[in-house]
C-alpha cells in the first residue's frame, strides 16, 4: 500500500508527546513490511538530514496566496520524510509560545493539510511520488482538514478519486475551534459549512470525524471512552460511527530497550538484571538523593497538570516521606505544580529530585533506575510511559483508564501474572493503596517484585501487532 501519515509531529524532528512518537514509530513499522511510507510534517527549523526537492506548490487561504516547499529525506526502515517549509513554521514552539497557542493555528495547520495533498501527487520520493491511490492517515484536529480539501476540492476535479482517509484520535480534549466567521479562510464552498459547525464555532476536529473513511483510537478501552463520557461533546457523533472506529494500542520501538539504551549507566536485560541498580544508583546522584539501593525509588515522567493526575501524587507526598521512599519528578505544565515540587524538592532533598523542563536523556534514566513508576491519569488514551516502564523492568501504578487499563495488569501473588498495579476509582486514598501493595511487595516478597519486572520486560509491546491491525484498517479504508 502507499500511506501518507500527516502530523504537526513526527518524532524525533518535531515532538511535545505520544503523538511525535507514534507517527515516527509507525511508519517504519509499516515500512518494514514493505509498504511505501511517507510522513508529511511542518518544517519548524532546518532539518540538515532533509534536503529541498525544489518542488513548491502555492496555495490560497485567507485572502492570500502561500507558496510552501518541500524537504525530504528517507530513515534507515525505508520511511520517507516530507517537511512543508513555510514561514509560519518557523517559530519557538509547535503550537504556541508563553504567551499562550499562536493565533494562527488554524491557517497553519490547513495549509499543513492541503500541502500533504500536492506532497502525495508531485513529491518525488527517489525518483517517484506516492500518487494519488493512496490512503491518508490523519491525526488529530491538526490535520483533520485533509478530507475536506480531497472531497470540496480535488474529487470534483477528478483527482485522488480512489483515496481514502483514516483519522488516527490520540486525544478528544483538543478540537481545535475558532468563530464561524475563519470558515471563509478555508477557501472551500459555504455548502461545506455544516461540515464543521458545531454549536455555531468552527470545530476542525468535527470536519474529520465527519468526513474520514475510518477512524482510530490509541487503545481499545480509549475507543469505548470517546463514544460514552470522554469525548468532549463528540460522544454522540462517534457513537453514530461506532462501525468504523476501532481502537489499536501504541507500540514503542527500539529506542526505548535498557539492552541497547545508550542514555542509561548500565545495560540490563530479563536474564541479567544486574545493570539496574547501577541505573538507580546513578539516577540517585544525579537528582542529589542519598544513595541507598533498599529505598524504594519513584519515578514520574509527565506533563504537571490536571488530566495527568500530578494533583493526587502532590497531596500523597507528606505520606510518601513518611514512608521513608524517595521521588523523582520530571515534567513540565501547571505553575503551582511545577513550584510544589521544586520546593519540595528543596525541603527534603534527600527524598524529593525534581527536574522542572523536559530532558530526554533523563526521561530514560529515570525509567531504567526507579523501582516503580507513577502514572495515575484521569484519562490516557493510550500512553507510553507505563509501556516503557515495563520494558525497562520498572512496574508501573496506573489508573486503570484508557490505554493504561489496557496495558498494565494488576499483579496476582496466586497466578504469578501481573505486571504493576491498575487501581480504581480515581482516588488518592486508591493511588496511596495501590502504592502501598507495591511497597509491600518490594520490602517483603523480593522474588515476587522480580516476577513483576521479568513479566513487564518480556510483554511485546512492539509495532508489529499493531502495524498489522492498522494495514488491516487501511484496507477497510479502501474498499479492499
Amino acid at each position: 500500500m502507499r500511506i501518507v501519515v500527516v502530523s504537526a509531529e513526527v518524532s524525533p524532528w518535531a515532538k511535545t508527546g505520544g503523538l511525535g512518537d507514534v507517527c515516527g514509530a509507525l511508519p517504519k513499522a509499516l515500512a518494514g513490511r514493505g509498504h511505501l511510507v511517507t510522513t508529511v510534517s511542518p518544517r519548524y527549523k532546518n532539518y540538515p538530514d532533509a534536503w529541498d526537492t525544489g518542488v513548491r506548490a502555492r496555495f490560497h487561504l485567507f485572502g492570500m496566496d502561500h507558496e510552501v516547499g518541500f524537504h525530504h529525506c528517507q530513515d534507515e526502515a525505508g520511511a520517507h520524510h516530507i517537511f512543508v517549509d513555510h514561514p509560519s513554521y518557523q517559530r519557538p514552539g509547535i503550537y504556541g509560545d508563553s504567551s499562550g497557542a499562536y493565533g494562527d493555528n488554524l491557517f497553519r495547520f490547513a495549509l499543513l493539510s492541503r500541502a500533504a495533498i500536492e506532497a502525495a501527487a508531485r513529491v518525488p520520493l527517489n525518483g517517484e511520488c506516492v500518487g494519488e491511490d493512496v490512503v491518508f492517515h490523519i491525526n488529530d484536529w491538526h490535520t483533520a482538514l485533509l478530507p475536506l480539501y480531497l472531497k470540496a476540492i480535488y474529487q470534483p476535479a477528478g483527482r485522488f478519486l480512489r483515496a481514502a482517509t483514516v483519522l488516527g484520535l490520540h486525544n478528544l480534549g483538543h478540537h481545535g475551534t475558532s468563530a464561524a466567521h475563519t470558515f471563509a479562510g478555508l477557501d472551500v464552498s459555504a455548502r461545506w459549512w455544516p461540515a464543521l459547525d458545531f454549536g455555531g464555532n468552527l470545530n476542525v476536529l468535527k470536519t474529520g470525524l465527519t468526513l474520514a473513511d475510518k477512524l482510530v483510537a490509541v487503545s481499545p478501552t480509549y475507543a469505548r471512552e470517546i463514544t460514552d463520557n470522554l469525548g468532549f461533546g463528540l460522544e454522540g457523533m462517534l457513537a453514530a460511527r461506532r462501525g468504523d472506529l476501532v481502537g489499536i494500542l501504541n507500540g514503542i520501538d527500539a529506542t526505548w530497550d535498557p539492552a541497547t539504551d545508550p542514555h542509561i549507566a548500565a545495560n540490563y536485560t530479563p536474564e541479567d538484571l544486574s545493570g539496574k541498580l547501577l541505573c538507580k544508583t546513578a539516577l540517585q546522584r544525579r537528582m542529589g538523593l542519598a544513595v541507598r539501593p533498599d529505598t524504594p525509588l519513584f519515578g514520574v515522567v509527565a506533563r504537571l497538570d490536571h488530566q495527568k493526575g500530578i494533583d493526587l501524587i502532590s497531596e500523597l507526598t507528606p505520606w510518601l516521606v513518611r514512608q521513608e521512599v524517595q521521588l523523582v519528578v520530571l515534567g513540565s505544565g501547571s505553575r503551582e505544580l511545577s513550584e510544589f515540587f521544586r520546593g519540595l524538592s528543596a525541603n527534603v532533598p534527600r527524598q524529593v529530585g525534581a527536574h522542572i523542563g523536559f530532558d530526554e536523556a533523563l526521561a530514560h534514566q529515570i525509567e531504567a533506575g526507579a523501582d516503580a513508576f507513577l502514572m495515575p491519569s484521569r484519562f490516557e488514551p493510550c500512553g507510553l510511559n507505563q509501556l516503557y516502564s515495563m520494558r525497562y523492568g520498572t512496574p508501573p501504578i496506573v489508573h486503570a483508564t484508557g490505554g493504561l487499563a489496557d496495558t498494565v495488569e494488576t499483579w496476582s501473588p496466586a497466578t504469578g501474572r501481573g505486571t504493576g498495579w491498575a487501581f480504581r476509582p480515581l482516588s488518592v486514598e486508591a493511588l496511596r493503596e495501590a502504592i502501598g501493595w507495591a511497597l509491600y511487595t518490594y520490602r517483603k516478597h523480593p522474588d515476587a517484585w522480580q516476577a513483576i519486572q521479568l513479566n513487564g520486560m518480556r510483554r511485546d509491546s512492539s509495532w508489529n501487532q499493531s502495524a498489522l491491525r492498522y494495514e488491516a484498517v487501511y484496507r477497510a479504508a479502501l474498499g479492499e
